[in-house]
């Protein structure tokens, strides 16, 4: 496996109550040049324990073990204040949901292909590249009653196309934009909106919660559910499982 070292290389966690699988895992990602240090963990506890020591940037940890779980262990790292970005591996699909929801990175099937670790890499990679680049927050000019105000783009929780137009939805607030929703999605894919809907676009870190019932997925921000469309929710669910 190779990558290009374009930006820091990546410390790892990788965490798994199988030993054999936990080996074979720390063994392809320290084969990625992306990667500088690779720490393992045979259990979420033994891992809690590495973490209060040791900063990492990205957790590649299974989901169903002893004690407490993958997810589980993935809602305490959530709450450090340098958050380490989150990869699960599994060989089960249904917790795809909680992995959206706690906004893992992606979602690696068993058992593990070379290609879909190195994808996976990459999207940690980017993922802290769009991070660390936070500060470069986009700003808006939009019109009001002929004042012209400016709203940044991380204050934008989701988008809704209205013709050549775009409705940018804030916390309290709502502005039309001349722009196609498809050209919003193009620029802001890497600040991590993504297309739920042929008319909406999401801001993945305004998400409050994923649903799906009866096949048919929504997300929720705020007190606002979005629907998915049958289009996107496969999308959305080849995001989620890596497939």
């Amino acid at each position: 496996m190779t990558g290009s070292v374009a930006h820091p290389p990546l410390r790892v966690l990788v965490v798994d109550d199988e030993a054999p699988a936990c080996a074979d895992l720390a063994f392809l990602l320290r084969e990625d040049a992306r990667v500088s240090d690779v720490r393992t963990a045979t259990s979420a506890s033994e891992a809690l324990r590495l973490l209060a020591d040791t900063a990492v940037d990205v957790i590649f940890c299974d989901i169903k073990m002893p004690d407490l779980d993958g997810v589980e262990l993935a809602r305490v790292a959530s709450r450090f204040a340098q958050r380490p970005q989150i990869v699960f591996v599994t060989a089960y699909d249904d917790r795809a949901v909680d992995a959206f929801e706690l906004q893992a990175v992606d979602y690696l099937m068993k058992p593990v292909r070379p290609d879909r670790l190195a994808e996976a890499v990459r999207r940690v990679v980017a993922a802290g590249a769009a991070a660390h680049g936070a500060d470069e927050d986009e700003t808006i000019a939009v019109e009001l009653a002929g004042i012209t105000r400016f709203v940044r783009r991380s204050q934008i929780r989701y988008v809704e196309a209205q013709g050549d137009y775009a409705r940018l939805h804030t916390d309290t607030e709502s502005h039309l934009v001349r722009c196609p929703l498809a050209d919003l999605e193009q620029r802001w894919a890497a600040a991590g909106f993504v297309r739920i809907h042929r008319s909406t676009l999401v801001a993945l870190t305004h998400v409050d919660e994923v649903r799906a019932v009866d096949g048919r997925y929504s997300v929720r921000i705020g007190r606002v559910e979005l629907p998915v469309s049958r289009r996107h929710t496969r999308d959305l669910r080849d995001r989620l499982t890596g497939r």
